[in-house]
């Protein structure tokens, strides 16, 4: 299976500057999208041979997740059963036969960390979600989880300190997360490899300067680990469990080679032989 996860930062933009070309080229079997930025009839798109599914926030032109998948879902819901998170669109899980896909774009804690305290709170309620899932099956969890894990994370993890994705609150969330039984495969596969990011601020020529971010996930149980597989060696980001694309500015502009990249991909994963015995 091929599987695609992107920041968008609005759909109804990003159709605009070659989406769907993009969307076709990619032939995925799941292909999500996060940050989606509209309400139900804004847009018509409904690409051929994909299921559909849309979780909308209920304030307009804010947040939002899809999924587009070839292969039929045992179930599919939105949400994580807690009113207080389910109200902005974040989150869609599909039940497959042997795993669980979940889509999920983190709140952002906010200028001033105004918005940490509940970010705490949401961290600790999707942990727990994950891992209800998780005991009856296999989880994929991919998305914008909104933090840069470790200092090899970001371009300048000195001065991000005190800001918003890297605060020592955030990054011991996801370090929960992955002692919860869960394993962030990019860097499992490399472990010491700087400069690998996902999105890139607007100010500051932050993408001139290539001052970015890896906070653009997929995060799996830990009962995948055997499976991941380097693809290639000439493309340092790629492996065979998972396909990741982060945020970025123009859809002709696709990663094939880390070291060439300056387009939509930061992250090039893909996903083989789904079903896993022994999972308890």
């Amino acid at each position: 299976m091929k599987l695609i996860s992107w920041n968008v930062n609005g759909l109804r933009a990003c159709v605009k500057k070659g989406f769907e070309d993009f969307f076709k080229e990619a032939d995925a079997d799941i292909f999500c999208i996060q940050e989606t930025k509209l309400q139900e009839g804004q847009i018509d798109f409904a690409p051929e041979g994909y299921e559909c599914y849309w979780n909308y926030a209920e304030k307009k032109g804010y947040s939002g997740t899809a999924v587009f998948t070839k292969q039929h879902p045992l179930k599919v819901w939105n949400g994580i059963g807690i009113e207080e998170h389910d109200q902005e669109g974040r989150v869609i899980t599909l039940e497959f036969e042997d795993f669980f896909f979940v889509t999920v774009y983190t709140p952002n804690s906010q200028s001033e960390l105004k918005r940490l305290e509940y970010r705490m709170k949401w961290e600790d309620d999707f942990r727990e979600y994950l891992q209800k899932l998780d005991r009856e099956k296999p989880v994929i969890m991919t998305g914008d989880l909104n933090v840069a894990h470790e200092e090899i994370d970001l371009k300048n993890p000195k001065t991000n300190k005190k800001n918003a994705g890297f605060t020592q609150e955030e990054r011991d969330k996801f370090t929960e997360l992955l002692n919860a039984g869960f394993v962030d495969s990019f860097r499992y596969l490399n472990p010491e490899l700087a400069g690998a990011y996902t999105w890139w601020s607007y100010r500051f020529k932050a993408r001139e300067k290539d001052a970015g971010w890896r906070i653009d996930y997929f995060v799996g149980s830990e009962c995948w680990k055997e499976k991941i597989q380097r693809k290639s060696k000439k493309c340092r980001m790629a492996d065979r469990l998972f396909l990741c694309f982060g945020k970025f500015e123009r859809a002709s502009e696709r990663c094939e080679d880390f070291d060439r990249c300056d387009g939509i991909g930061s992250l090039s994963n893909r996903i083989r032989n789904i079903k896993y015995a022994g999972h308890s």
